[in-house]
């Protein structure tokens, strides 16, 4: 179809990249035609460069694919660039291809605190692809950057959105538990992790808590102003492969009233919903009523991985508590990624 839109994908055969590819495959409107890997598989077809985790095949349509380099010289016939870059590399080889007129939709920290670059989790803050409406001049760039939250702040910031009233006004704490696959596939060697829990993921607490303040931020003559939240967070890596669970505190003097808070959470919607975007869960948010939900072996799949679900919701001596769970490889990489594409074309920036 020559209305698809063509997109590039860094990072193709790392987890989050094999993820994107599977939804990419089947989407409606947004067409794979190039993947890009690490210098050594340039060359190579898809299915030889690799190592496939995700359940059944790699979609027929993507495993001749020869791998191209992540030069903008590679990539200037595209649309969009997505990015699953590891962190460490993906600054560089972005920035080149956002100077040279790409659009680029990134999934890696770099530039995720920059006041003129949108930190965008759909439901919560499509708004604020606003910035990029002075983002060239403010830049001196051709292209455009968006980025993606952290994964933990991008499941985290979906109640506190719709509770965010109460959370302004509020001490907020919140414990993580983290699953292994959150560190890559690599990231933690079984004999550190089998059986063991890992009370520190470093930078985790820091970035969860600022960009927890620039999702839920409001945007103002082109400026994102912050919320103001008051977060203390600690982060705990668990044997867990899949699924990342936040027990959120919420400190506050506000009158409760857990069936309203209820209500509210269920009802959520956003413009991902209205519009009735492809990845978009209908529902966001999912309350669990029983004692022992959310957990991540029956929860994580929900909407598909876009959606959180949120459980135990409790008040009682001035704390507000819920326990949050959502996927860290789809509604906090992947599948937001693409829910980014999938917003910025509905609203005319692609």
């Amino acid at each position: 179809m020559a209305d698809k839109i063509k997109v590039s994908l860094l990072g193709s055969t790392g987890m989050v990249g094999q993820k994107m590819v599977k939804m990419l495959a089947k989407h409606p409107y947004l067409e794979l035609v190039k993947v890009s890997a690490s210098p050594s598989k340039i060359g190579k077809k898809y299915k030889e460069a690799v190592k496939w985790i995700e359940q059944g095949d790699i979609p027929e349509e993507v495993q001749d694919l020869p791998i191209v380099s992540t030069n903008y010289e590679d990539h200037k016939d595209v649309d969009v660039v997505l990015s699953a870059l590891p962190n460490e590399l993906a600054e560089s080889i972005e920035l080149e291809l956002v100077k040279n007129g790409k659009v680029v939709v990134s999934n890696a920290s770099p530039f995720r605190m920059d006041p003129d670059v949108p930190l965008i989790n759909p439901e919560v803050n499509w708004e604020h692809l606003e910035l990029l409406k002075v983002q060239r001049e403010r830049k001196g760039w051709k292209g455009i950057l968006v980025k993606n939250p952290n994964c933990t702040a991008a499941i985290m910031s979906m109640p506190i959105k719709p509770l965010l009233d109460i959370a302004v006004k509020s001490k907020i704490i919140i414990t993580t538990l983290q699953a292994v696959s959150g560190a890559g596939y690599n990231g933690i060697p079984f004999m550190a992790i089998e059986g063991n829990i890992i009370p520190y993921i470093k930078g985790e607490e820091d970035k969860i808590a600022k960009e927890l303040t620039k999702l839920n931020g409001k945007i103002t003559n082109g400026q994102i102003i912050p919320a103001n939240l008051d977060s203390n967070i600690t982060s705990i890596r668990v044997p867990t492969r899949v699924g990342h669970m936040g027990v959120i505190n919420i400190i506050t003097d506000e009158k409760i009233n857990i069936e309203e808070i209820k209500k509210t959470l269920k009802n959520f919607k956003s413009l991902p919903q209205q519009k009735n975007l492809p990845t978009a869960p209908k529902q966001p948010i999912i309350v669990r009523d029983e004692e022992d939900r959310p957990q991540p072996i029956i929860d994580v799949s929900a909407e598909n991985g876009m959606a959180v679900t949120v459980g135990r919701i409790r008040h009682e001596n001035g704390v507000l508590r819920m326990v949050v769970l959502g996927d860290n490889l789809i509604r906090g990489a992947a599948g937001i990624t693409i829910l980014t594409v999938e917003v910025m074309k509905e609203l005319g920036y692609i």
